[in-house]
C-alpha cells in the first residue's frame, strides 16, 4: 500500500476517513452514538484530520497545545521534547492499528459547513454528496503519526491520561472512548 506523506486536506476540501473503500455517495444520516437528531455527513479540516488516523472503533484521547496552555501543564502533559500534539490509545489496539486499511475520502469544502461550539471540530453536509475522486489509501498510520510530529502513546488505560487532559489548558479531544478499557478501580 502506498504511504502518504501527510494526509490532509489540500485548500477547499474536505476529508471522511472510512475503513469502507466501496463508498460512491454519502448519504446524510443520524450514526446510533449521535448526540444530535440531525442527519449529516461528516468530515473533518486539515487540524482535525490526525483525530481519525486510526480504526475507527479505536478509544483515543488527544492533547495539544493551544494559546492560553501553561508551560507546566505543556510540561506535565505533554512532557519534554518539544512536541505541541500527543494522542494516546490502549495496547490493545496496537496491532489493530498496524494492520487497518484506513481509507480517505476528499470533498470540495463548499458543500459542508462547520459544527461544533465553541470551535468547529467537524464539519457537516445536510444532503448527499459524492467524493471528487476514489478513496486514498492512507497508509502507515504509525509512520503518519511521528512524520506529522505527533506523539504516539500507548498505555495500560487511557482514563488517568484522559482526566489529566480535561482538566489541564490544553486543547483535547475524545473518540470512542466507550470503547477503551474500564476506569481502574480505586482503593
Amino acid at each position: 500500500m502506498r504511504w502518504k506523506p501527510d494526509m490532509r486536506p489540500q485548500p477547499g476540501e474536505v476529508l471522511h476517513f472510512s475503513e469502507d473503500p466501496t463508498i460512491s455517495s454519502f448519504v446524510p444520516h443520524v450514526a446510533a452514538t449521535a448526540r444530535q437528531p440531525e442527519a449529516y455527513v461528516w468530515a473533518v479540516d486539515a487540524a482535525r484530520a490526525p483525530d481519525y488516523w486510526f480504526p475507527r472503533q479505536c478509544p483515543r484521547a488527544m492533547a495539544w497545545t493551544v494559546p492560553t496552555t501553561t508551560d507546566a501543564d505543556r510540561d506535565h502533559i505533554l512532557g519534554p521534547g518539544g512536541a505541541d500534539r500527543v494522542h494516546a490509545i490502549e495496547y490493545g489496539w496496537v496491532d489493530r492499528l498496524r494492520d487497518v486499511r484506513l481509507f480517505a475520502y476528499r470533498f470540495s469544502a463548499e458543500h459542508f459547513r462547520p459544527y461544533g461550539e465553541p470551535v468547529p471540530n467537524a464539519f457537516v453536509a445536510t444532503e448527499p454528496v459524492e467524493p471528487l475522486g476514489p478513496p486514498e489509501p492512507v497508509g502507515d498510520l504509525l509512520r503518519l503519526h511521528e512524520d506529522a510530529g505527533i506523539q504516539l502513546r500507548v498505555l495500560d488505560n487511557l482514563w488517568g491520561f484522559w482526566d489529566a487532559v480535561i482538566t489541564s489548558s490544553l486543547g483535547w479531544s475524545g473518540i470512542r472512548l466507550r470503547n477503551a478499557r474500564p476506569r481502574p478501580e480505586i482503593h
